[in-house]
């Protein structure tokens, strides 16, 4: 070891992905402790940091090149003793120079005053905070004018960030690539056009709205704003929105048919979502290879009286048009109670499956999908990957179409019920499937999967029946 050259020593360091491996390497020999030392660039600490300030102080000085630092206090107790507090965020300010990457969770002594010891960190390129109660949008604004080199935030149940004078001046900067804000409960969809001309930069947005206030945001006239402006997002390649009202013709609807490089798309719960939304996103997004879609049924809301929720099979088949590249394919219904008129049909369905190289299929709640559906799955040639949950028009007629799925490797049942330990027989001693899981499926037994696949795994909690 004493005749290795200190380049091949890190080389070796760097394939121990394992902490625990990684401090054990380090103690064999005085060498490898000083070579670890200087090239360990990550660090993840948090409830065994006691005392918090004195033991985070000692960890930095020991690895002086570290770049990334995720602090987590994640089922944290005061008998634990106390949290890192603002004192701790001078200290990585102070001894930790290269620092580009902070993860903060579940810091709740960390104020809008320890963040602006952050400013200092001239390299910080990311910044995510997990739960931080004290934190206001005053902190944020300070962090964003002082770290000209942000490129990934990530704010979620920031619950006191209410100013979003920080979204304008990001929206100056044009360096953000990487935006997620979930549950901040102040935060509303038309506030995000201060981003302004930083759309342009995203590459990667989540936002996602606080489900206990999303019918709060349903009269927020901020939206308006996006009425008339052109939202610049051609670079957005992944975009997930959970709980958001999409108003017709502006705010997020207008951004559905402007991205144009999107790779990647999640709409979860998104209110008042439409044919016409889904078709503009096919069109404009022809490199689309992934959709997951879960579809609200709430038709209380004021907002839907006179819009109200309209996705049919127009909107798959345009999918299956324009979007060639599809591979990726996750629909659920948020309960089974849905109007004729909101639901996909099975030829909806499966228009995508033949005119798409789907190679994962996972539906939930869609009571379309029935047996013929299994059936004519046996021409899917790139299927991979298919999940049902609470599926209950598949039986096992339909189940024992499995053996003949071309290319298919991980099937996966959950909460089904009309399949039963027959449907499964064809599979067992065929090693056609490497992975088989079943959950909640009341008439499949543990036995029943023994041998219908290299690996099996098995659940049963029928709490959900009753």
């Amino acid at each position: 070891m004493d005749d290795l050259p200190d380049q091949l020593v890190w080389e070796i360091l760097d394939r121990i992905m394992k902490t625990t491996d990684r401090n054990a390497t380090s103690l064999a020999c005085k060498r490898l402790y000083m070579l670890d030392n200087e090239q360990r660039h990550s660090l993840r600490v948090g409830c065994g940091l006691d005392p918090a300030n004195e033991a985070l102080t000692a960890l930095c000085i020991r690895f002086p090149n570290l770049a990334k630092v995720e602090i987590s206090y994640a089922g944290w107790m005061s008998k634990l003793g106390k949290q890192l507090d603002d004192q701790g965020l001078i200290i990585l300010s102070d001894y930790c120079p290269s620092l580009s990457n902070l993860t903060l969770s579940y810091c709740t002594f960390i104020t809008d005053v320890g963040l602006r010891h952050l400013i200092s960190c001239s390299k910080l390129s990311t910044l995510k905070l997990n739960f931080a109660p004290r934190i206001t949008g005053c902190g944020i604004l300070s962090l964003v004018l002082g770290c000209k080199s942000l490129t990934v935030l990530h704010l979620i149940r920031c619950l006191n960030v209410s100013s979003v004078e920080w979204l304008d001046h990001i929206g100056k900067l044009e360096t953000l690539e990487d935006l997620a804000i979930k549950n901040c409960r102040a935060i509303g969809e038309g506030d995000l056009v201060k981003l302004g001309a930083s759309w342009r930069k995203l590459r990667r947005l989540q936002f996602e709205v606080d489900a206990n206030y999303r019918y709060m945001k349903v009269h927020d006239r901020s939206v308006d704003r996006w009425q008339t402006q052109q939202v610049p997002c051609e670079n957005m390649l992944e975009m997930s929105l959970v709980n958001c009202i999409i108003h017709p013709g502006r705010g997020l609807a207008s951004v559905l048919g402007q991205c144009e490089n999107l790779e990647s798309i999640s709409l979860d719960m998104c209110v008042g979502i439409r044919d016409c939304d889904i078709i503009s996103l096919s069109q404009k997004s022809r490199n689309l290879r992934s959709l997951s879609l879960r579809v609200p049924s709430d038709y209380s809301l004021p907002l839907l009286m006179n819009n109200p929720l309209r996705l049919t099979d127009e909107s798959l088949k345009a999918l299956a048009q324009n979007c060639s590249m599809l591979e990726e394919i996750m629909i659920s219904f948020s309960d089974g109670e849905f109007p004729s008129f909101s639901s996909f049909t099975l030829n909806g369905i499966l228009s995508l499956v033949k005119m798409c190289p789907i190679r994962k299929l996972a539906l939930d709640h869609v009571d379309s999908f029935n047996d013929d559906g299994m059936e004519a799955l046996c021409s899917a040639q790139y299927l991979e990957f298919l999940q049902f949950v609470r599926c209950q028009e598949v039986s096992d007629e339909g189940l024992q179409h499995v053996i003949h799925f071309p290319s298919l490797r991980t099937l996966r049942l959950v909460k089904c019920l009309g399949v039963t330990d027959d449907g499964l027989k064809p599979l067992v001693g065929s090693q056609k499937l490497e992975l088989l899981v079943v959950e909640d499926c009341p008439q499949i037994s543990e036995r029943g999967l023994q041998g219908a696949a290299e690996s099996v795994s098995f659940r049963q909690d029928l709490s959900w029946m009753y």
